[in-house]
């Protein structure tokens, strides 16, 4: 049985707060061992998810900002792939909209609205907001496809939403922000993509796990086989009506690693009784 994991970052394999994978390592040093893709299917932009896989040395495909698009490495297993651009070192299937037209969206509405986005922020806010380092910072601004932003209202959501979809985009929430992103992307569209290319270049098949905890993950959970919703640091979780649905007993990279391990143990145990 060949498995392909799909898995959120922030609040999921990375705590909340401290963006750590230390209580992860058994999980994700299983995976290795058993050459298992692991697929980073984040809001996070694609320099900040290629600076992770560098600490994790891994290389493998990733989705970025909420399914914007997906980046193949060149000659990854050597796939035969009939979609999408290149974009050295990668082939991109690209399905979010441009920064430069949400930009644009977000300057039409963002003082009716009291609105502010990423690109409006300076870089000592969104340290505060995130906790993340200066260079971290630097990487998360460098944007391709979506925006996330703030709202001193969060009840206007209900007013934005109508009219983003007006002008070709809409609204998903996060771990900590709203994120503005094209109309024909989210993460379980990106998932389902990535899913059919490992299934025509894996004989056999593929089976596919997700791992995710906010709003913005529940399309992706409807995408896979085997769908693992994590709580929030406060113990709740998303509201998620899904007949095969895992729950892990807790947020973060403790809850991901302890999911992750009995998901492959009852995968082995299935293989030998066969």
């Amino acid at each position: 049985m060949n498995l392909v994991v799909f898995t959120d970052l922030d609040g999921t394999l990375l705590g909340h707060d401290d963006y750590s994978y230390e209580a992860a390592r058994d999980g994700i040093e299983r995976i290795r061992q058993q050459q298992i893709p692991l697929i980073f299917t984040s809001s996070k932009t694609r320099l900040e998810i290629e600076a992770l896989q560098a600490a994790m040395q891994i290389r493998e495909p990733f989705i970025a900002e909420n399914g914007a698009a997906i980046f193949f490495p060149d000659d990854y297993r050597n796939f035969k792939m009939d979609a999408g651009f290149r974009r050295p070192p990668y082939t991109v299937i690209q399905l979010g909209a441009t920064y430069s037209e949400i930009r644009r969206f977000v300057y039409s509405v963002k003082e009716r609205f009291n609105l502010k986005g990423f690109g409006d922020l300076r870089v000592e806010e969104i340290e505060l907001l995130t906790g993340l380092s200066p260079e971290q910072v630097a990487l998360a601004r460098q944007r391709e496809f979506s925006e996330p932003f703030l709202l001193e209202d969060k009840t206007k959501i209900a007013e934005i939403a109508p009219i983003a979809a007006a002008r070709g985009f809409e609204i998903t929430a996060g771990g900590r922000f709203f994120h503005l992103i094209g109309m024909r992307q989210d993460k379980g569209r990106a998932v389902r993509l990535c899913a059919q290319i490992f299934t025509r270049n894996t004989e056999g098949g593929v089976v596919t796990i997700g791992l995710g905890d906010s709003a913005n993950d529940i399309s992706m959970l409807r995408s896979v086989d085997i769908p693992i919703l994590l709580p929030h640091v406060d113990g709740a979780y998303e509201d998620v009506d899904l007949f095969n649905l895992i729950k892990a007993d807790h947020s973060g990279s403790r809850g991901w690693n302890d999911a992750v391990l009995n998901v492959l143990r009852n995968q082995d145990e299935r293989r030998i009784t066969k």
